[in-house]
């Protein structure tokens, strides 16, 4: 059913121009300079007001509009750094106008810049209602040469970034963090890039597209109204260029420490007399990473010994199997030093795109690729977890109009070679893929007083792991969301505007949810805006919180305890058990995780304040201050008897009278308990099938009040050089909390960064920016302690040769402080790269 409704949606998007009316359509060409030596200006955007149709200047400062409806038309000059310039033209059916352009530099007024993300409309970042950021150009290219996309966000103010090797980050806002984290929604072009099974972002395979991201809005705070599910802290959305956008070739490479090597290239043009466009991109990557092989007693020591002031000694427990490319002498139970050389992280992608222009401004696209990953190291919340090689395909097809959006998209994975928990040793399989479909109408009214924005989606999941991570009975699943969703704005007066939104999301997986939003934006002046807003946003459980099944451990020994017990006063009431068989196979008793099928949402309710302005042409400055209560945490993995009312506490076998049961489960329960085994007295439960296990599950509970402040300022302090910097705080308070389990924000309640940068008429970027981030505790899954505070320093350096040849170098970690941002995660240090670019 999903794959028609794919290819349905796919025909009516192709048709959908031919549906709309035609009119005669003229040529706009020129070229553009820079006032201060009449150069030519490459990357320039060149935009039709009336129909959005964008294109940018080549190498020559030259660009070429064709298809521009016939009339009166003004033309938008941009480009960072540089002061906007209109043009006016008259534009003829069939002829051509010439519009050339002259461009001064200036320091750039924020509060003009247009977002789109927190209303799904444009609008000035200003006016939005919600705390957005935009991430300016040259730290999207920075972060592109590392392969690191999420490292463009590491100056937002109330971002989380936490990172584990080279390849896999956390990005959240607003505390409350954790492994795999998914309370960010994560889009690339309206296509959410998480992982299907697992609901988070795996970075390393999304690096097809990214390359060529030209715009990063990240929007802190709920966001379900909008967008539904896992909008729970925060909406990150990725926007790339149209073909007609990036034409030309492009051809990067770059290397440097950990044996790092990049290349990259991409081709675009436009065909048809400017009716059609295209975008090719493909690119591979291989580095070290700086993960390790954990598979002795002491090794989780010997790596945090320099990143961290608490003792670690030797502990009961390692990682059964090493990284790949290294061996462990010994079997499974016995600790070992691994040995060879790791196998380095691999990432292979290539995109393809393209484009239909309409008279009109619309463009229809049907876009698609695929990343090959191998190698890489994400941490989970029952161990670190390698993937050997998976594939993820994906394909987008979106018909996009100044007043109608209608998008379809698919996005999978499949293990090529099994993944595999380090910790058990099991390999883990996954052949999964995300369906979706989507149509949003945008109109104003009244003169512009009023807005309105509708939409409704429809959402397929389809799980299969094989039976390594789910049994028969939920495996090989398909599961289905629906939503419809409105916002409506209305200015009472022009310097006051109310919003409202909702949304309502419904599945088999869970109960519906209603999310509303309501805000009331005062915007005194042009450059200032003060606004208030209450939301509601919900996040589901993952496949694995919901139908989880893996072994948690190696099989418990009761033997002896079975054998005490026998000993003891009530040895005489098991004279009709057979001996080894008190604990079903007392010698053996199976540890499990597994998911509970009941869990609900967790919520959030929200309510914000905030200030954005623009002081002057050279300050803009924003303040926001959050006031959130969250409940229903989905819990740690903690006794299934406690959280997940398909288990009941371990019962005696039916050949026990009945008048002692009650007696020897307890002294079952106190003897675990003396010997130290908390969690087997209180996990130990008689499964469906009357045998005996020590189960572990998840449940709901918890009550969390927190609150915070974020500060950021940006000051030109001349057209070239720019000064920024924020500061974030942030405190919670537990209300309430379920026995065993832990709430803690794993995020830090101080943290800060300053950056300065340049940007010089001719072609030279300069940028550092340092980073401090407070101490704080960690603890998800098996993973609990301390995070040590750090201050890191990140820069980059690019100088432009000629119109065609830029030269990079970028530095992270410049200071090579050794920390881990996670507590079990890879420690981070230094990584300074070299690279060049060649456009023509």
């Amino acid at each position: 059913m999903s794959t028609r409704f794919v290819g349905l949606a796919g025909m009516l998007l192709l048709a959908a121009p031919a549906l709309l009316p035609a009119q005669g359509t003229g040529t706009v060409s020129g070229r553009v300079t820079r006032a201060s030596d009449g150069n030519p200006v490459s990357g320039v955007s060149v935009t039709v007001q009336s129909t959005r149709a964008t294109t940018v200047t080549g190498n020559d400062g030259r660009y070429t509009l064709e298809r521009v409806p016939a009339g009166q038309q003004t033309l938008t000059f941009r480009w960072p750094g540089y002061q906007p310039k209109e043009a006016q033209v008259t534009v003829t059916a069939g002829g051509t106008v010439t519009a050339d352009a002259v461009l001064e530099m200036q320091a750039v007024l924020l509060s003009e810049v247009i977002v789109s993300t927190a209303s799904r409309a444009p609008e000035r970042v200003v006016d939005a209602p919600a705390a957005i950021s935009i991430v300016d150009i040259p730290a999207v290219q920075a972060a592109a040469m590392t392969g690191q996309v999420p490292r463009a966000l590491a100056a937002v103010p109330g971002v989380d970034l936490v990172q584990n090797g080279v390849t896999d980050f956390n990005v959240n806002a607003r505390g409350f963090n954790t492994t795999l984290n998914r309370r960010v929604l994560v889009l690339q072009d309206g296509r959410d890039l998480a992982v299907a099974f697992l609901g988070a972002q795996e970075w390393g395979a999304n690096l097809g597209g990214l390359e060529e991201a030209g715009r990063i809005e990240m929007v802190r705070g709920p966001g379900s109204a909008l967008y539904g599910a896992n909008a729970f802290s925060g909406v990150m959305s990725v926007t790339t260029p149209t073909a007609r956008e990036a034409k030309g070739t492009k051809v990067s490479l770059s290397g440097g420490e950990l044996s790092t090597f990049r290349g990259d290239v991409s081709h675009a043009g436009v065909l048809g007399a400017g009716r059609f466009g295209y975008k090719l991109n493909a690119g591979y990557s291989q580095s070290d990473t700086w993960s390790r092989s954990r598979t002795n007693l002491n090794d989780l020591a010997d790596e945090y010994r320099e990143a961290t002031d608490t003792t670690i000694g030797p502990t009961a427990s390692f990682e059964i199997r090493a990284l790949n490319g290294q061996t462990k002498p010994g079997g499974a139970g016995v600790p070992g030093e691994a040995t060879g050389d790791r196998d380095p992280i691999q990432n292979l992608y290539g995109t393809g795109r393209f484009d239909y222009y309409a008279a009109n401004g619309a463009v229809t696209t049907i876009e698609g690729g695929a990343t090959q990953v191998q190698n890489e190291l994400f941490v989970t919340g029952i161990g670190r977890v390698q993937v050997t090689k998976a594939i993820r395909p994906w394909t987008r097809v979106a018909w996009a109009h100044p007043n109608y959006n209608v998008m379809a998209w698919y996005s999978g994975r499949r293990s090529l070679e099994p993944q595999y928990s380090l910790n058990s040793g099991l390999a883990l399989e996954e052949k999964s893929g995300i369906f979706h479909g989507e149509a949003q109408y945008n109109r104003s009214f009244m003169q512009d007083q009023a807005t309105i924005v509708l939409g409704a989606s429809a959402r397929n999941y389809q799980v299969n792991t094989q039976l390594t991570l789910m049994d028969a009975a939920d495996d090989d699943r398909s599961d289905s969301y629906y939503s419809g969703y409105g916002q409506a704005e209305y200015h009472v007066v022009p310097q006051v505007r109310l919003v409202a939104a909702a949304r309502y999301d419904e599945s088999n997986l869970f109960e519906g949810q209603f999310s509303p939003k309501g805000a009331i934006v005062v915007s005194p002046t042009d450059e200032h805006s003060v606004r208030f807003t209450v939301n509601r946003a919900f996040q589901t459980p993952n496949y694995s919180e919901f139908f989880l099944r893996v072994p948690a451990g190696a099989p418990a020994n009761f033997s002896a305890l079975e054998a005490g017990l026998r000993a003891s006063p009530l040895g005489p009431a098991l004279a009709g058990v057979p001996n080894g068989t008190l604990f079903t196979v007392s010698a053996a008793v199976p540890i499990w995780a597994r998911g509970n099928p009941a869990l609900d949402v967790e919520k959030v309710t929200a309510y914000e304040l905030g200030y954005k302005g623009q002081l002057g042409r050279r300050v803009f400055v924003t303040v926001d201050g959050f006031f959130n209560r969250l409940t229903d945490f989905v819990t740690d993995l903690l006794p299934a008897p406690q959280v997940n009312s398909q288990y009941v506490p371990w019962t005696s076998p039916t050949q026990v009278p009945p008048q002692f049961r009650p007696a020897l489960e307890q002294a079952v329960r106190d003897q675990l308990n003396a010997a130290g085994q908390t969690l087997a007295a209180n996990a130990l439960t008689r499964l469906a099938d009357g045998s005996t296990a020590i189960v572990v599950s998840y449940g709901n509970a918890g009550k969390v009040d927190e609150k915070g402040v974020e500060i950021g300022a940006s000051i030109a302090v001349t057209d070239e050089i720019r000064l920024g910097g924020n500061y974030t705080f942030f405190d919670f308070t537990v209300k309430d909390s379920l026995t065993g389990d832990v709430l803690i924000p794993n995020a830090p309640r101080h943290k800060g960064t300053l950056e300065a940068s340049y940007r010089g008429v001719q072609g030279l970027e300069l940028g550092v920016r340092a980073r401090f981030v407070d101490s704080y505790a960690w603890n998800t899954g098996v993973f609990a302690g301390p995070v040590p505070a750090s201050q890191t320093l990140d820069a980059n350096a690019s100088y432009r040769i000629n119109n065609c040849v830029r030269v990079n170098l970028i530095a992270t970690h410049v200071l090579d402080q050794q920390r881990h941002q996670m507590w079990g995660g890879s420690i981070i240090g230094r990584r300074v790269l070299g690279g060049v670019t060649a456009t023509f």
